[in-house]
Order: C-alpha cells, then structure tokens, then sequence
C-alpha cells in the first residue's frame, strides 16, 4: 500500500488492503457481517474505479454485507469509526448517511454530525440541503455553536455554494442569504480552520453576487483581525478582477497613478524550464498610494485561443514618486489542472485592476 500522505494515486488510498482491513474491523463489530459479500464488492472492479467512487462504494457494500434497519448500521459504523486512522477514508461513513438515509431526515443528520468529527461530512450533508433546505440549514444553524471545531466548519463547508467535487446547490446559488446566519455566527470563531471555510463559502459566492459579499463584508468591524482575515480571503477573487468596491473596502484606489514596465526571460522557453519576470512600478502621485500588484498569463488553449490566469504578486504603499522593482520566476509545467500549448504567451502586469504593462514569451 502506498503511504497515506503521498501514495501513488490518490484513489490509492482505497486499496485492497484498505478494505481488507476495513472488513476485519466490520466483522469484530458484527457477527452478522458478510465480510466476503463486502469484499467482493468493493474489489470487483476496483482497478477501474476513480478515488469518489472507490468510496462511494464502500458505502454500497457496508449496505449489502451488513444486516439490520439504517439505524442499526449506523450504529455498527459509530463504533467503526474511532478505528479508522484516515480523515478522508472515514469520509464513506458519511456517504453511507446520505446514501441510504434520507428517509431518516434528523437521525441522518445527527450522524454527520458525529462521522465529521473523523471525516467531513460536508459532501453528504448536501443531498439533505437539496431534499429540504430550511430543515437541514436550521440544523447547521445549530452546529456553527457546537463546542467541536469540526461541526462548526461542517455548518459553512457543507453549505457553500459551489463546493469542489461536491453537488452545487442551486437554491443557494440563486439566494446565498439563507445560510447567512451561519456565516454571521462563524466570522469571529477561534479557529482558524472554521474561519478559512467562511472565506471560501463567501468567495463562492462572489461568483454569483459580488456586491451581496461587499455590501455584507462593509459593515463588519474589519478592525477586528478574525473579521478583516475573513474578509480579504473572501474578496481575492474579486481583487484580482478589480472590483471597485472590494478594492476600496481594503482601501484600495479603483486603478493607480503610475508609470511600469514588465520583462520576461528568457522570451523562448520550453516546458519544464523556468520563467523570470521583472516589474518596475513608479509612481506618479504626490500623494501616498496603497497598491496590489498581481501578474497575469494568457495560456494557450489547445484550440488556439487563450485563457487568462491571474497571479498574486505583492500589496505595498509607494510613496509620491517612490520606485519599486519586483522579480519572480515561476515553473511552466503541466498540472492537472493546466496542460500547456505552445505559441505566444502574453504575460501582463496588473495594479488594483488595472492592467498597466506587458510582455510575452514563446513555449516551444
């Protein structure tokens, strides 16, 4: 078995092995326990199987091997779960609760909110939002005061939006004001953990209502280093596309009096080698200016266009007439999340939205 921090592939993480270990831990727990229905389950094309769906359907074959009412399952798979020394393995605890428990609205729900504190719960809670939005919220509503930091993220991660590989909720898309209590109760919390998911649920939302995030984040008191924290996570989408009003909440001028220049070295590069990129910023004011500077690439597509993708630079405050130079190298590799083409690449420098210089380089 790969190392559980680094394996192989992420979907290594539900081997043979894996469930082998899982069925010996079932069968302790329950006489009744089919450990070969359960194993054959879950291996029977196993090697085809993605790392979601290696864990959805661990869930299946926990239904299928083992006897007994959803409560009686549950209950075996409460005593399982203090066993299982993976946060997100024990994830399928959860998964079984939002596969087969929707009939049994609040007991489901009181079993994530125990699973979460040993694998987030906060794609499964999402099928109870959808089924029935003001009773699940409610519930949440509740676990953002629970005395466990996990719970308490769980009330904003299951919540959001658009959550990464998790079902999008459209209702909240369309209206994020309902899961606004939670939100509000979370801004001030002492962990750190809870408070980076309210940035992100809000950041999700400025996708859809910028101006809602901006309008809510202005009467906050940003003083308070938990709120303004929360609040400049919040807006980094926004800042970078230069949203006047998020700007200015950070106090940030809409643009910025400046004179600039961008290189880049070297101009022909192939993929895998690395990029330098060079700025220098002049102001132009008399007066004091507060800056983001962020830089911007135009990556090739496989059909011939571009794609722009902007980059955090730096946040400083120029002088009237104050110089500054800047320089960064970055790696153009592949990621599975970017693929890379060759041709012309437009890189261009970007201050408080405002695009004020550029340059370009050729991947071969």
């Amino acid at each position: 078995m790969p190392d559980e921090s680094h394996p192989a592939q992420l979907k290594d993480w539900f081997d043979e092995k894996r469930y082998q270990s899982l069925a010996s831990e079932l069968a302790a727990l329950s006489k009744p326990f089919r450990k070969e229905v359960f194993l054959q389950s879950v291996l029977d094309g196993l090697e085809e199987r993605s790392l979601m769906q290696r864990l959805h359907q661990c869930a299946v074959a926990v239904d299928t091997a083992l006897p007994g009412s959803f409560r009686q399952k549950v209950e075996v798979l409460h005593n399982l779960a203090p066993k299982i020394e993976h946060g997100f393995v024990a994830i399928f605890l959860s998964d079984f609760v939002a596969s087969f428990g929707l009939h049994d609205f609040d007991f489901s729900l009181e079993a994530l909110r125990d699973f979460t504190k040993h694998g987030s719960a906060e794609f499964a809670v999402r099928p109870f939002i959808i089924a029935d939005q003001k009773r699940a919220l409610k519930a949440m509503r509740r676990w953002a005061e629970d005395e466990c930091e996990h719970v308490r993220r769980l009330a904003s991660e299951g919540s959001r939006p658009r959550l990464p590989w998790g079902m999008r909720l459209p209702s909240l898309v369309a209206d994020p004001s309902p899961a606004a209590p939670i939100l509000e109760a979370l801004k001030g919390d002492e962990a750190l953990y809870v408070r980076k998911s309210v940035a992100n649920h809000l950041n999700d939302v400025t996708k859809d209502h910028p101006d809602w995030v901006v309008e809510r984040l202005e009467g906050w008191n940003l003083r308070d280093e938990r709120h303004s924290w929360i609040a400049k996570h919040a807006c980094r989408t926004l800042i970078k596309r230069g949203h006047p009003r998020a700007l200015q909440l950070f106090g940030f001028a809409e643009g910025a009096d400046v004179d600039a220049t961008l290189t880049a070295s070297p101009t022909s590069l192939s993929l895998g080698q690395r990029l330098g990129i060079s700025a220098t910023v002049t102001s132009t004011s008399r007066k004091p200016q507060r800056l983001v500077i962020d830089y911007v690439i135009h990556y090739v597509k496989a059909s011939g266009g571009n794609a722009a993708k902007v980059f955090k630079w730096t946040e400083t405050e120029l002088k009237g007439g104050e110089k500054l130079e800047l320089s960064k190298t970055q790696v153009i590799q592949d990621f599975t999340t970017r693929k890379h083409y060759p041709g012309n690449h437009k890189v261009e420098l970007q201050i408080n939205g405002q695009r004020v210089a550029s340059t370009a380089f050729d991947l071969s």
